[in-house]
């Protein structure tokens, strides 16, 4: 089954969490549907193969994220309760330079700065597809 396919499964499966299979769709659509540039974009080994253990962390500080600004709810984005990704992610970065490696809720502070500027970037790549 194609990745699109999963995708489509899983939302139909999903229909009980409102508008979140409909980000799934999206996702799935944002990528390459051309042979070789699906080729061209290695997410597996190009990125996840290279930082599991950082991947896996921003995974559970997204976790954390979605606690604290939407508790009780499945795992979602909710881009309108928090947009200042460059100063957050800035003040996780100092608190780290500065020798706090986590946060008061355990997550790590690096990892909450990736999760803000993969936020920041996430924004930016639609924004360009829009314009």
């Amino acid at each position: 089954m194609s990745f699109r396919g999963v995708l489509e499964e899983l939302s139909q499966n999903c229909y009980m969490y409102g508008n979140y299979e409909r980000e799934l769709l999206e996702y799935a659509m944002s990528l390459p549907t051309n042979p070789q540039e699906r080729k061209n974009t290695p997410i597996f080994s190009g990125v996840l193969k290279y930082f599991p253990d950082a991947i896996a962390e921003i995974a559970k500080v997204s976790k954390l994220g979605n606690e604290q600004h939407n508790p009780g709810e499945p795992l979602h984005w909710a881009r309108e309760k928090s947009t200042d990704q460059l100063d957050s992610s800035l003040r996780h970065q100092m608190d780290y330079a500065n020798g706090v490696k986590r946060d008061t809720d355990g997550g790590h502070h690096l990892a909450k700065a990736c999760w803000r500027l993969l936020a920041e970037l996430q924004l930016d790549l639609e924004n360009e597809k829009r314009a």
